[in-house]
């Protein structure tokens, strides 16, 4: 079913820390009227990066979370500063937060955090043909490189430390790419 976007007959905005909170005030096909609200991060986006050291591992990494006070398993991932690309940030962020750099880095698909109510988009890159390049980053502390295989992504998704939507859709939809594509 297609349907028409609702009108938005006004925008409020507030600051609200590191996003802009939004107050949209709409009118949807059938005549209903709602006032949503909205939150758009301040930047260009971000990436999540599925490091392949070979064709069946990937590197994960371990690093504090402070929304849930604890270390968390995940991808790399991280902010696209200005000027760069998806591909370009996901090669930093990959050299700073695991120690290597890719000479195949790929967007594969955007990815949402909570679209009824927030506009962050994050870019899944995969990035292959690893080798080791070290860039200093703005992490208080080196997070540790955990090196996972894809075989085993069912033993990990029980993980206490491994809970973080976007990393667990990322590494799914990498591996079916993956079978997809015959690897390369």
């Amino acid at each position: 079913m297609s349907r028409r976007l609702p009108v938005i007959h006004g925008i409020t905005e507030h600051d609200a820390g590191p996003y802009r909170m939004e107050r949209l005030d709409l009118e949807f096909g059938n005549g209903e009227r709602r006032l949503y609200e909205r939150l758009h991060g301040r930047g260009h986006g971000a990436v999540a990066v599925v490091p392949m050291l070979d064709a069946e591992t990937v590197l994960l990494i371990r690093e504090y979370a402070a929304g849930v006070h604890r270390y968390e398993l995940g991808l790399v991932k991280g902010r696209i500063d200005a000027g760069e690309t998806p591909e370009q940030a996901a090669n930093r962020e990959l050299m700073e937060e695991a120690g290597y750099g890719a000479r195949d880095v790929r967007v594969l698909r955007g990815l949402t955090l909570a679209p009824t109510y927030m506009s962050h988009q994050t870019h899944l890159v995969l990035a292959r043909d690893l080798y080791p390049q070290r860039l200093a980053g703005d992490e208080p502390e080196l997070p540790e490189v955990v090196p996972w295989k894809l075989a085993d992504l069912g033993q990990l998704i029980l993980q206490e430390d491994f809970s973080e939507g976007r990393t667990i859709a990322g590494l799914f939809i990498v591996r079916e790419w993956l079978q997809r594509h015959d690897g390369r």
